[in-house]
């Protein structure tokens, strides 16, 4: 199963000014980006953190929300929370039919994944703004090598770069 993991960030790194931000600094190419490739892949992995700063169900894929609270359920059919490692999630979705997924954060949950060799792309729109301080990709320090796969300019000043993890 292929795992693209799928960001934005400043220009300085950073995905958030904090954990609770809602991210609408990204800008309209990056958002079209986003919705093209959640829906293709058809599921998106994200952090409790994550889902709730969207604060809703995103239509049209499945909503793969990993988190420790046991209260949290859902009776949405495109909603699922749930305690399972990153293995087990992607060893279900295959099980479904899925060929790929959407790893679209926060810092925690991208790097669970990445120490345990599950990313196969980084997807990472470069978006004209610093912050100074905030939130970075990841959440530990990690040393992974990417190969340069592609890279457009998707809006005035934003840069979308993909990268094979190797």
């Amino acid at each position: 199963m292929k795992v693209i993991l799928l960001m934005a960030v400043t220009a300085d790194g950073m995905i958030a000014r904090n954990s609770m931000e809602l991210i609408d600094w990204t800008g309209k190419g990056d958002k079209k980006y986003f919705v093209r490739v959640t829906r293709k892949a058809g599921v998106m992995i994200m952090g409790s953190k994550t889902f709730d700063t969207i604060g809703k169900v995103l239509p049209g894929r499945k909503n793969i929300v990993m988190t420790r609270d046991k209260t949290r359920i859902s009776r949405d059919e495109n909603l699922l929370f749930t305690s399972q490692t990153p293995e087990e999630i992607l060893n279900d979705l295959q099980t479904k039919g899925f060929k790929s997924a959407a790893l679209i954060g926060g810092s925690i949950v991208n790097t669970l994944f990445m120490k345990q060799n599950l990313v196969d792309e980084i997807h990472v729109t470069i978006v004209p703004r610093i912050f100074g301080r905030g939130l970075s990709l990841f959440h530990e320090s990690l040393d992974k090598l990417l190969e340069l796969i592609d890279m457009e300019k998707i809006d005035q000043g934003y840069v979308l770069l993909k990268y094979r993890v190797k």
